[in-house]
């Protein structure tokens, strides 16, 4: 591996610049309610249809939700910033203060969010310091415009 003329913060400077939405992977682990938010939600094909996030192997919620096989995107809404960073924090219990019902696959589909896709791990990808965690969706649905 070749150094690099940059550091990481400067690497997370520049790509900060760079508009994004935000979702929330969401799932169980052990009967509980468990989520993480994401910047780098993305869709890979249609036919079969895929969807894919990245993971960072520093997080708690990521080997919970793997192992669990199965998540709910939840797409978040303009007014939803405070959602983001409950999902974004390192909270134990995430889910105590925002509502949700279970998807079709049981998986937390959250209050307020503008559209939610059921999936199951298809395969994960180490890339550098996270994972890429490709999808195979089973349902989605809008919930609302945004």
């Amino acid at each position: 591996m070749t150094e690099s003329a940059f550091d990481s913060a400067r690497f997370r400077q520049v790509l900060g610049h760079f508009p994004t939405g935000v979702c929330v992977v969401a799932g169980h682990h052990e009967g509980q309610p468990v989520g993480l938010a994401v910047g780098s939600f993305f869709s890979i094909s249609l036919e079969p249809p895929l969807v894919g996030f990245c993971a960072g192997h520093g997080s708690s919620t990521w080997p919970k939700l793997r192992e669990n096989g199965q998540f709910c995107i939840n797409v978040l809404a303009a007014d939803q910033e405070p959602v983001s960073r409950v999902f974004a924090s390192k909270d134990p219990d995430k889910f105590a203060s925002i509502g949700w019902d279970r998807s079709p696959l049981g998986e937390p589909r959250l209050a307020g969010a503008l559209a939610w896709i059921d999936c199951t791990i298809q395969t994960v990808h180490a890339a550098g310091d996270h994972d890429i965690v490709i999808g195979e969706v089973h349902d989605l649905a809008v919930q609302h415009e945004g």
